[in-house]
């Protein structure tokens, strides 16, 4: 199993060192144990640990909390709160930390590696989300310039499908030279397809591009490109089952 690297933020000495032989019992790599958010602050800048395990109590006082903030807002680091407390207001400071894991005093070191595992894995499988999201975003600046570069020759057309062809100026589309009356998110997902000609647009590059992420679904792209079939003459647009849509090169 791999050796995961911890700080341990308590300011309670034999509560830190039963920590500290616990997890080292599981094969912890314990980084440093600071006792207050200052010296925290410094090792975590240092040592950039796989997870911190902080005293929400800190000197008595709410640096525990005020520490878990900086974490979420500076580093890509999952944090595990260690409490004794039951004080509701104390409660509902920490959880809008949104913190991977509680541990409660008396801690079990069962329970303490099981804690700790479970927010080692949430925390990477949230990772590796958002890096599929992000690798799926289009970047608009880029898609328009890609569609212009497909122009011909000097003119604002792009020409597609045979028959038709995009005039960039006037954010039209023709067919044998005349214009399809088109609705502008029939447009938007024509263009998209279009700069990405050959390649298939997925549901979630298409409701980006298309609304902005406004609160559309996959029903949201199906309807639009089945109207928007219906206007076309001809049949261009494919379906990748379960995928997207996207057009042939000619």
């Amino acid at each position: 199993m791999q050796k995961h690297s911890i700080i341990i933020v308590e300011d309670d000495e034999i509560t830190a060192l039963n920590l500290k032989l616990s997890l080292q019992k599981h094969n912890y790599e314990i980084l440093a144990v600071c006792d207050s958010a200052i010296d925290a602050k410094e090792k975590i800048q240092i040592f950039k640990p796989d997870t911190i395990i902080i005293d929400i109590s800190l000197q008595e006082s709410d640096d525990g909390i005020e520490l878990a903030k900086t974490i979420r807002k500076k580093y890509a680091i999952p944090f595990i709160y260690l409490t004794s407390y039951s004080d509701d207001n104390v409660i509902a400071k920490a959880i809008k930390t949104e913190p991977y894991g509680y541990i409660v005093k008396p801690f079990d070191p069962s329970s303490l590696h099981a804690t700790i595992q479970m927010a080692i894995f949430k925390f990477n499988v949230e990772n590796q989300r958002k890096n599929e999201i992000k690798a799926t975003k289009l970047d608009k600046e880029n898609l328009e310039k890609l569609l212009y570069s497909k122009r011909d020759s000097k003119k604002p057309i792009v020409n597609f499908g045979g028959d038709y062809f995009i005039n960039i100026e006037k954010n039209e589309i023709f067919y044998q030279n005349e214009k399809i009356k088109l609705t502008k998110k029939e447009k938007k997902i024509l263009k998209l397809l279009v700069a990405k000609i050959g390649d298939v647009i997925n549901f979630s590059q298409a409701i980006e591009y298309v609304w902005d992420n406004n609160k559309a679904t996959e029903n949201s792209i199906r309807t639009l490109v089945w109207r928007l079939r219906g206007k076309l003459p001809t049949d261009i647009i494919k379906n990748a089952s379960g995928i997207g849509y996207y057009i042939e090169k000619t």
